[in-house]
């Protein structure tokens, strides 16, 4: 799995760390079952704080698409397939988008609620 880093990006370091992940996913090159690279080692050759690769993996986690185990490290979890992982990755690419052009999150919140909610039938 390759991990790409750009300290140019607008995108903190963290996220940097779980959009490699969910590229990966989404690609097909990394897959459930697999584990990552130990949070130590990766902050190691990626010349970046252990702190921030823990929060990439805490995010990616809080996503449902990582199990982080005690002794056991990051493994990616059974639920997360290439669909999943391109879902969330187009996720953090709408709401993005959705500051960018100066929408709050509420705003957008109320835009996918709505999508989403059934209409009136003709």
């Amino acid at each position: 799995m390759l991990f790409r880093i750009d300290h140019q990006s607008p995108l903190s370091l963290s996220d940097q760390v779980a959009a490699s992940v969910r590229r990966a996913l989404a690609d097909g090159s990394a897959g459930p079952g697999e584990r990552l690279p130990a949070a130590r080692e990766l902050a190691t050759s990626l010349e970046i704080n252990l702190h921030t690769v823990l929060r990439g993996y805490q995010k990616l986690r809080d996503e449902g698409l990582v199990e982080l185990r005690r002794g056991r490290g990051a493994v990616i979890s059974d639920g997360a397939g290439p669909g999943r992982g391109r879902l969330i990755e187009r996720v953090h690419e709408l709401a993005a988008e959705a500051r960018a052009i100066g929408l709050s999150d509420e705003e957008l919140l109320t835009l996918i609620r709505h999508t989403l909610s059934p209409g009136p039938t003709s």
